[in-house]
């Protein structure tokens, strides 16, 4: 086993947990790099989710729009609106960074709609799973509807440990999850 992976529906503590593992290796000696999805709300409600390194940079990944561009060409996901530049200009470094470093273990959270209409984003975690320098400790969304490529290759491979959370188990998941992710990096 290479990389870890959480999975559960929206909203059950993934980010949370990953972001405490995160705590735990890196405080353990690891060195640790990727980033995580937040949401963003304004006055209570949530009118979009910004991507956010490990290192604190903030970029914006999706906000709540209700016209369409001319030509409709924007990536929309339900009522958001992808930034597609903003994403990759975060996120695609990242990759590169890890791979030319020696950092030990990336996060990525999340493997998801709004993430996959980048190319680079594809290409980029491909080439990280199939690196031997690194393990993936990530996200990704429950099965629903319309299969995502990439999400059904990462539930597919043989090097890949997924962990179901849920709101029964994420409070006692976390030591089974932290494990896991050290014997990745042994």
């Amino acid at each position: 086993m290479k990389h870890v992976f959480l999975t559960g529906v929206p909203g059950v503590g993934k980010t949370t947990l990953v972001k405490k593992v995160c705590d735990a290796v890196v405080s353990a000696g690891v060195s640790v790099s990727g980033f995580y999805t937040e949401e963003v709300r304004e006055r209570g409600r949530r009118v979009g989710f910004d991507v956010v390194t490990l290192t604190g940079d903030r970029g914006r990944l999706s906000r709540v729009s209700a016209q369409s561009a001319a030509g409709g060409r924007e990536c929309r996901v339900g009522q958001y609106v992808v930034d597609l530049q903003s994403f990759e200009s975060l996120a695609l470094p990242l990759f590169r960074d890890m791979r030319e470093g020696n950092k030990r273990l990336f996060v990525i959270d999340e493997i998801g709609k709004m993430e996959l209409f980048s190319q680079a984003f594809i290409r980029a975690v491909r080439q990280t799973l199939d690196a031997s320098s690194c393990s993936i400790l990530g996200t990704i969304p429950v099965p629903k509807g319309k299969p995502l490529a990439l999400v059904e290759e990462v539930r597919g491979r043989q090097d890949v440990k997924i962990f179901m959370v849920t709101k029964e188990n994420r409070d006692v998941i976390f030591d089974d999850i932290v494990s896991a992710v050290q014997e990745c990096l042994k």
